[in-house]
């Protein structure tokens, strides 16, 4: 994987790069199940927000080293804290990722296999797209240890149904890839090994399209999700009339017209 998009040396429990416009963040704690470890979870919100801001990048792919692509939160850190508002600083920490993804205008794809699992699953559940190899397991598994999946359930709640997101939160029971594609958790189930490859194609496609587009796109879906039915129509109209007076809309509609639609290299530089 290159890493011309920002230092290695920013990170120590991920590995970051580009390959064209597709940026790459692959969770590197192999040993402990790509746990989020405090370290993991500030060096995962600083790799998405510094390949947000390289203008190279139009579409990332997030997966995990070894054997899983996330096993939820590093619970041996619980004995490092004490009083509540040591508690709720820790996991507001390990959370800050989820809100990351739903500000940024780069799509983001987890590209997820072995198990994701509590903080793991609400990263799937957070990224905009998801691929899943077809041995992979999900699950809300926190009520095992005498936790809960609380961080998680947000953005569980804006992929399932209230039964099934409860179901899975409430029973902790993992559940397998085709069972969450069914559900809608994620999009794509494809053969064992090949989860990777799959996103970055995913990516690809994504960023052979006006970037523009899908910035403001994306941040529309994300404004409007929460609105009344008449506040969001409004609110698309004034950000679709936006979009109509970009350098992308111009130049994508002329080469439509024209019968030659844009290639990736050919969108204007954002």
């Amino acid at each position: 994987m290159g890493s011309d998009t920002a230092s290695e040396d920013r990170y120590e429990t991920v590995e970051v790069g580009r390959e064209g416009h597709v940026g790459r963040i692959t969770l590197d704690r192999p040993e402990a199940m790509n746990t989020f470890s405090t370290g993991l979870a500030v060096d995962l919100d600083r790799a998405l927000r510094d390949l947000e801001d390289d203008d190279d990048v139009r579409a990332i792919v997030v997966d995990g080293a070894g054997d899983a692509f996330s096993a939820g939160i590093d619970v041996s850190e619980h004995a490092d804290h004490e009083a509540e508002a040591e508690y709720e600083e820790w996991v507001a920490r390990m959370e800050e990722p989820f809100l990351t993804l739903t500000e940024m205008g780069t799509p983001v794809v987890a590209a997820a296999h072995g198990h994701a699992a509590a903080n793991g699953l609400g990263l799937v559940a957070a990224c905009d797209l998801a691929v899943v190899s077809e041995e992979t397991k999900l699950g809300a598994t926190a009520p095992k240890v005498g936790l809960f999946c609380m961080g998680p359930s947000v953005p569980l709640m804006q992929s399932l149904t209230r039964k099934r997101c409860l179901e899975m939160i409430l029973t902790g029971d993992l559940i397998d890839a085709e069972t969450a594609a069914d559900w809608g958790l994620v999009n794509r189930v494809v053969p064992e090994g090949d989860h990777v490859e799959a996103a970055v194609d995913l990516a690809e496609d994504l960023a052979s399209k006006s970037p523009m587009a899908l910035r403001l796109g994306k941040a529309a879906y994300y404004e409007m999700e929460g609105m009344d039915y008449e506040d969001a129509l409004e609110y698309s109209n004034e950000q679709f009339a936006a979009l109509c007076t970009t350098e992308d809309a111009e130049a994508g509609i002329e080469a439509f017209l024209e019968g030659e639609p844009l290639s990736t290299e050919e969108w204007p530089a954002r």
